[in-house]
């Protein structure tokens, strides 16, 4: 195996946006930051704390255009 090829394998710390602190190895050379992890993301929180998270009001415009579509099928 060739020598002084490789980055440097290091410790950093990941922040979601939800206060949650993740430290990982790997060969970025900052800390950094993500919207949502999986101490705040609703797949892992279960169906008693499900919310929708809608960055571009995509949900709000389904709901819109099939609101009233979805609501007399489910009857």
């Amino acid at each position: 195996m060739k020598t002084g090829i490789h980055p440097e394998y290091k410790l950093v710390r990941i922040t979601c946006a939800c206060g949650n602190v993740i430290e990982v190895r790997s060969t970025k050379d900052s800390d950094f930051s993500v919207e949502i992890c999986s101490a705040c993301h609703p797949f892992y929180k279960g169906a008693e704390e499900e919310k929708i998270i809608d960055k571009f009001g995509k949900v709000e415009k389904f709901k819109k255009k099939y609101g009233d579509f979805l609501q007399s099928r489910s009857k």
